[in-house]
C-alpha cells in the first residue's frame, strides 16, 4: 500500500507538476459539491484546519480556487473553483485516465472486471463511504 501511495503522489505529480495529491484532491471535491467552506473540507478529509488553509491558501495564489460569499448566508465564505480551476481538474483528470488506459492496455478483460470489483469493494469499505461498515 506503501508502495501504491507513492506512485499516486508521483503520478499526480507528472500530471501536473503544481498540483499535488492533496490540491488535486481537493479540488476535486470543491468540483464534485459546487463548492464548500474550508471548514466542510477539514471535517470531511479528517485534516487540521490549519493544513486546509494552508492547501487553500496556496490554491488561490495559483488562481484555482476563490472565495465567494455563500448565497444562503452571506456571512460565511464558501469555497469555488475559479474557470482555471475547472480546466486544471479537467486536464489531470484527462491525463490520468490516458495513464491508466496505457498501464491497463495489455490486461486481459477478466483481469480487468476482477481489478474493477476489488477497487469497488475497497472504496466501498473506506471509512467515511457511503455504504461503508466503518461510517458513523
Amino acid at each position: 500500500m506503501t508502495s501504491f501511495a507513492r506512485r499516486a503522489r508521483a503520478a499526480a505529480a507528472r500530471m501536473h507538476p503544481e498540483l499535488s495529491l492533496v490540491s488535486f484532491t481537493l479540488l476535486s471535491h470543491l468540483e464534485e459539491r459546487r463548492g464548500c467552506r474550508a471548514a466542510d473540507l477539514a471535517a470531511h478529509y479528517a485534516l487540521d484546519k490549519s493544513t486546509v488553509s494552508r492547501q487553500v491558501a496556496a490554491l488561490e495564489r495559483a488562481g484555482l480556487v476563490e472565495r465567494c460569499a455563500d448565497p444562503e448566508d452571506h456571512r460565511v465564505q464558501v469555497l469555488e473553483l475559479t474557470s482555471e480551476g475547472t480546466e486544471v481538474l479537467a486536464q489531470v483528470t484527462r491525463n490520468r485516465r490516458e495513464m491508466f488506459r496505457e498501464r491497463l492496455v495489455d490486461w486481459p478483460r477478466e483481469d480487468l472486471d476482477r481489478f474493477a470489483a476489488y477497487l469497488l469493494r475497497y472504496n466501498e469499505n473506506a471509512p467515511g463511504a457511503v455504504g461503508s461498515h466503518h461510517a458513523g
